[in-house]
């Protein structure tokens, strides 16, 4: 399942997804990944998460995103849920030609039983209408 909080920069997203990470960790019995631009938020987040900074792996592209994520899902069986924070940066997604991408996380979720919770640094309407649904949080 792909989730998305959505809103325009500013608007207090990664407070939402790091608030949720916290309180998701005490209730899984697999493990939890955190994708960020940096480390900044790492000691926000419960040590039982793993942060994983992108932007020191070379990613350039949203294949290559993609690629990045399989690569740790294949790494790792009991992985439960993935949380991105500043997608669109660390997604490398361009001209808001999100729905690609979104489509293959959540092929990616069926296939291998992994939740991705999103945070797009975008409003509710200009997201396309096939995603209205993933929304779980709009500021």
């Amino acid at each position: 399942m792909v989730q998305l909080i959505v809103g325009k920069k500013g608007k207090g997203k990664t407070k939402h997804l790091l608030d949720k990470v916290n309180n998701e960790i005490l209730s899984v019995s697999g493990n939890i990944v955190y994708l960020d631009k940096s480390t900044k938020h790492m000691y926000e987040l419960n040590n039982k998460v793993r942060l994983i900074d992108v932007s020191s792996y070379m990613v350039s592209d949203s294949d290559e995103f993609i690629g990045f994520v399989c690569g740790i899902i294949s790494q790792d069986h009991d992985l439960e849920q993935m949380y991105f924070d500043s997608f669109l940066k660390i997604a490398c997604v361009e001209d808001g030609k999100i729905e690609p991408i979104l489509n293959k996380l959540e092929k990616i979720s069926g296939a291998f039983g992994v939740d991705f919770i999103v945070s797009i640094s975008l409003d509710k309407e200009e997201l396309p209408a096939s995603v209205a649904d993933k929304i779980i949080v709009s500021l």
